[in-house]
């Protein structure tokens, strides 16, 4: 399969060197996920590879993942050499072995090193604890997967850690949320190189539902649904609210929904779902809204009346209550 990307900065652009960083028991979909999307990247009109990709380990050869498939790399010291080529991305991968791995210094020392020949620095799931081991998150805004926010958050104090985004980019320093969300931040590189077009040209090709932003929260509420609501009792009505949501909506026709009366609906759904009708209604028009600041350039009231909280102070006061912060500084923290 050949699929042909635009190359902005033109046929004779030399292929950019991403470098991935594996350790023993790494999560092999850590590092597969990114390593697919930049090996799949191809320069305008087929004039060769945008990427050139290398897995390095402390001494090379093979390293267990937590598969039965181990991963051949090249030793780190090949890549800190100074005779090594220039790094343009350098990706440390995530896994059961992060935390041994943090309290290695000669592997934090080598990371630290790879990180000073490279343009871009960046961690997939809880790689983000090895980053910061090295001293490279601090003073910087880092995700990681949402089990691993309280080490990281607790081991390293300097480190503004945010635990809701799928990904973040804190000038040359980017870090991802768990595992999948790898793919994300490697589209989202890869937009930030080559273009959005080819972005979204790879998602297609690779079947990725879409190229999600930064934005998005690891956290769906429509997860928490299905996660809290295992007999499917309220499938239909969670179908029915978000194909909905743009309208007024009562906790009377939601119950009108379930063939149930008000009373008995608003009990039975709270104690299923572990949150009101009302209230979960709300989480789900801030997780639309959240969706269109990030990927839209449709205005905030707009937005607003879209998500069906018929106006922008309204949508305002419902974002400082779930996330903390207005439309306007998400939109400016997470849109592209």
């Amino acid at each position: 399969m050949t699929s042909l990307y635009a190359n902005s900065l033109g046929d004779t652009a030399p292929p950019r060197h991403v470098v991935f960083v594996v350790y023993p028991d790494i999560v092999l979909l850590d590092l597969v996920g990114p390593l697919q999307v930049f090996t799949h990247a191809q320069a305008y009109q087929g004039s060769g590879p945008a990427y050139k990709t290398a897995v390095v380990s402390e001494a090379g050869g093979q390293v267990d993942t937590n598969t039965v498939l181990p991963i051949d790399s090249d030793p780190i010291a090949n890549w800190v050499s100074a005779d090594a080529p220039a790094i343009h991305t350098l990706v440390v991968i995530g896994g059961d072995g992060a935390v041994p791995a943090s309290r290695d210094r000669r592997i934090t020392d080598l990371v630290r090193q790879l990180a000073d020949r490279a343009t871009r620095v960046s961690s997939v799931c809880s790689g983000a604890l090895v980053l910061a081991a090295a001293g490279l998150l601090d003073g910087r805004r880092a995700v990681t997967h949402w089990e691993d926010c309280d080490a990281l958050e607790q081991g390293y104090p300097k480190v503004q850690v945010e635990v809701d985004p799928i990904f973040i980019k804190d000038g040359h320093v980017w870090t991802s949320a768990g595992i999948t969300a790898g793919i994300d931040m490697a589209l989202a590189m890869v937009e930030e190189d080559l273009g959005k077009a080819s972005a979204m040209a790879m998602a297609r090709s690779l079947v990725t539902p879409m190229v999600r932003s930064g934005g998005q929260s690891q956290f769906s509420q429509a997860l928490h649904q299905q996660s809290r609501d295992v007999g499917g009792r309220f499938a239909q009505l969670h179908a029915w609210i978000a194909q909905n949501l743009h309208r007024t909506v009562r906790v009377e026709d939601m119950a009108e929904v379930c063939n149930m009366s008000g009373r008995s609906f608003s009990r039975r759904y709270t104690a299923t779902m572990g949150q009101s009708p009302a209230k979960a209604l709300e989480v789900l028009r801030v997780e639309r809204g959240r969706d269109l600041l990030a990927t839209t350039d449709k205005s905030i009231q707009t937005i607003a009346v879209d998500c069906g909280f018929l106006d922008d102070e309204r949508m305002r006061r419902a974002f400082l209550r779930h996330l903390n912060t207005s439309p306007s500084m998400y939109r400016k923290q997470f849109q592209p």
